[in-house]
Parts: structure tokens; C-alpha cells; sequence
């Protein structure tokens, strides 16, 4: 009786009070708190130098590229009066006096540092034969008098044409969309408002047409040819699979330009593949195709140097799909066909979206091989990026171009995601 009173007093006796503390004597909240923030800053030390390196040569290039393509600070420091003038013209009528003497005394400075070859470059980019314009301007800076407006016009009637001295507001402004007007074939017109370029200068609306075309083509290819290879490769016994493997991978271990000058070799009016098709009879060798240097031979290599990378991702999904659901489908009464489509390929799927985004997006970037196969009908946007880039050096179309493609993938990617789905996207 004693137990069970001491028992019942001790039930009886009121719960202690506070907070429940840790063996160390901190409250066990504030101790947890600790360790959970220990625990972020040890997982964050982790992944430090790879967000360090995402930062420094993916998203800083990126936000470099998107800036220079908005405008360049070459105008605007180099004819700053010029440019502070032009802030209050309306674009209705050529600018007043002020600007023009504001102008004439930018290039008495420019002059001196030798810079106005440097203005008309940039200028040249957007409005043809500034630079030469510019550079004679300079010269003779020292000599022009007032009125300076009729006196620049006297010299060289351009400097009475309103469209010049639109492109110089627009170069002289921090942020300009000039570049990417130029990138979509469209220009500013004397008022000021959107235009497009002459007939014979719209190319870039063209190239990324063929761009994407070109790339919906191949992929759609690859997934055609890639699909069996994959179905084959999954099926077979694993000594077997793991040769013909071999020989998928193969492409992977060979230099992307020695592929390509191979397929010169096999494509051109004298090479393997018309030779053989002429000797068989199939092509009057009086009038062989043009199999190289157009777009043609960019399809053909492009297809054969990404078909791995739609294999690979279809047979590392099928290799995962059990042979039993099919037989069991067939058990009960489906044919093979039926069985196939209505229970083997919608298990598949994942695989074709992945190879599918995959050969698209490197697709659509594709620079060495239309370089080298596609001639004049079969460049892309890249080889456009690069021309800009080492030729014309007007590096802010070329930063407008990639940008312009940059958003398309990014647009393209969203409606996948939107249609398909990128939780559903399988590598096995």
C-alpha cells in the first residue's frame, strides 16, 4: 500500500516547468536551431565552388553578352556635348544649332585623341558610311566656322539627313534597342519609328527560321533512326549489346572535324556515295546532286554526330522497362503491334522527351559543322554570331543575336515543360 501511495502521489505531482533542455544545458529549440544552421552552412561550404564556378563562366558571360547588346558607352563618352544636346531634340526636323556646334566641338576633341575613327565605327554599325563621314568631319574640325549646321551640310550632305542623327541619339543613349531591331531585320526611320531594313538586307529573320527548322529536322531524325538502334541495343543478349555499343559510342571517341572532313570525303561529286550511286546506275552522272557545301550535307552530319546523344538516353529508359509487361499483353490477346504501342512505347516516352531536348538544344547552337558542310544555304545563326564576332567586330548584333536565341530556347523550353513535362524526363 505504501508503493501505490507514493506511487499516486508522484502521478498526482504537478509537470516540471521551462524548457526542456539539451545534455549540454541549452534549450533543446535553441540547440536544434544550432545544428540546423550548422548543418546549411556545412551543405552550402559544399556547393561553393561549383556556384562559384556557374558564377564566373555561366551567368556573368551571359549578363556581359545582354549588356553589350542594350547599347556601348563608345558615343556617349566620346561626344558628350553632342549627345546632352541631342536629350531635347523631337526627331520632327533636323536638330537646331546647338547641336551642330556641340558637334563640331566633340570632334575637335576626338581629333586630339584620335578617336573619331572610333565614333564612326560604332555609328557605322547601325547607319552605312559614318565612318568615313566621321573621320573627314575630324579632319577638318578645326577649320569649320559658324553657322556650323549649314557649314557640315556644305561639306557633306549626310549631315543634313535625319536618319544620321537618330542613329547618333540612339548610340549615344545608355540602353538602345538598335541592336536587336537590327537582329530581327528592323531599323529606325528618320522620325524615329521602327522600319524595316531594304529588301536585300533582311537575313536575320531567315537564318533563325532555318535555325530552328534545321534543328526540329534533326532531332526528329534522330529520334526515327536512334529509336530502333535503342530498342535493338535493350533487347539483345548483353555480350552483343554491349559490342554494337561500342559502336555507338565510337562518334564520342573521334574529333568532331575529322568526322566532318569524313563526310566531305563521302559526299562530294566525286566521293563514295555518288560513285557508287552512279556505278549502280541510280544517278546520271552528267547531272550528280549537290550533296556538300549546302544544306543537305549539314542535315546528313548533323544527324550522325548527335544520334548518340539520343540513343543513349532511350536505351538507358528501355533498359529499365521489364520484358514481362509485353508478354503479358500478349497473353491476353493483344497482338505485337498492339502490344508495342499501347504498352512498351508509352513507357518510353521519357526517354524520347530527354534524347529530343537534348539533340534540339545542341542543335540549335551548332557551330563547326555548318561551318564546314553547309555553304551558303545551309549556315545557322551561329556561324552569324561568329561572323559579327571576328569579322564585322559589331559585337553588340552579335550579343543581340545570341540573346534573341538565348529567349527562343528559353521559350521553347517552357512550352515542353508546359506539354510534356520536365519531372517526366527519365535518363534510366
Amino acid at each position: 500500500m505504501t508503493m501505490v501511495a507514493e506511487f499516486a502521489a508522484t502521478a498526482k505531482a504537478p509537470a516540471p516547468t521551462g524548457p526542456i533542455l539539451a545534455a549540454d544545458g541549452v534549450p533543446l529549440d535553441k540547440k536544434l536551431a544550432q545544428v540546423t544552421r550548422r548543418a546549411r552552412i556545412n551543405a552550402f561550404l559544399l556547393v561553393a565552388p561549383l556556384l562559384a564556378f556557374l558564377l564566373v563562366f555561366f551567368v556573368a558571360p551571359i549578363f556581359l553578352m545582354l549588356r553589350l547588346s542594350t547599347g556601348d558607352t563608345v558615343v556617349s563618352t566620346e561626344l558628350p556635348r553632342t549627345a546632352a544636346a541631342l536629350r531635347s531634340w523631337d526627331q520632327k526636323a533636323l536638330p537646331d544649332e546647338p547641336v551642330y556646334a556641340a558637334l563640331v566641338a566633340d570632334l575637335k576633341d576626338a581629333r586630339e585623341r584620335q578617336a573619331t575613327g572610333k565614333i564612326g565605327a560604332q555609328i557605322n554599325y547601325v547607319y552605312s558610311g559614318a565612318r568615313s563621314l566621321f573621320v573627314s568631319a575630324g579632319r577638318s574640325a578645326g577649320s569649320i566656322d559658324a553657322p556650323y549646321k549649314q557649314a557640315l551640310i556644305d561639306k557633306d550632305p549626310l549631315w543634313g539627313d535625319p536618319t544620321l542623327w537618330v542613329m547618333i541619339k540612339t548610340t549615344s543613349q545608355t540602353t538602345s534597342p538598335i541592336n536587336y531591331l537590327n537582329a530581327v531585320d528592323r531599323t529606325l526611320g528618320p522620325t524615329g519609328a521602327v522600319a524595316q531594313v531594304p529588301e536585300d538586307q533582311r537575313i536575320h529573320v531567315t537564318i533563325f527560321i532555318r535555325t530552328l527548322w534545321l534543328s526540329f529536322i534533326v532531332t526528329l531524325l534522330c529520334m526515327a533512326f536512334g529509336y530502333p538502334v535503342a530498342y535493338l541495343l535493350s533487347h539483345l543478349p548483353l555480350r552483343t549489346s554491349n559490342l554494337l555499343m561500342i559502336c555507338v559510342l565510337l562518334p564520342f571517341w573521334t574529333a568532331l572535324l575529322v568526322r566532318i572532313t569524313a563526310w566531305i570525303a563521302l559526299l562530294q561529286n566525286d566521293g563514295v556515295v555518288l560513285s557508287t550511286a552512279v556505278a549502280l546506275g541510280i544517278v546520271d552522272p552528267a547531272n550528280r546532286p549537290q550533296l556538300v557545301y549546302n544544306l543537305i550535307g549539314t542535315l546528313v552530319a548533323m544527324v550522325h554526330v548527335l544520334m548518340p546523344s539520343m540513343i543513349l538516353p532511350l536505351y538507358s529508359v528501355m533498359k529499365t522497362i521489364p520484358p514481362t509487361y509485353v508478354r503479358a499483353a500478349r497473353s491476353l490477346g493483344a497482338t505485337s503491334f498492339t502490344a508495342f504501342w499501347r504498352v512498351y512505347f508509352p513507357q518510353t516516352l521519357p526517354g524520347i522527351a530527354a534524347g529530343g531536348l537534348l539533340v534540339f538544344i545542341l542543335s540549335v547552337g551548332y557551330y563547326i559543322t555548318p561551318a564546314l558542310l553547309g555553304g551558303q544555304s545551309g549556315v545557322l545563326i551561329s556561324n552569324f554570331i561568329e561572323l559579327h564576332v571576328s569579322k564585322t567586330l559589331n559585337w553588340g548584333l552579335a550579343a543581340a543575336l545570341a540573346g534573341l536565341l538565348l529567349v527562343a530556347i528559353l521559350i521553347l523550353y517552357w512550352l515542353f515543360n508546359k506539354i510534356v513535362g520536365i519531372d517526366r524526363l527519365k535518363m534510366g
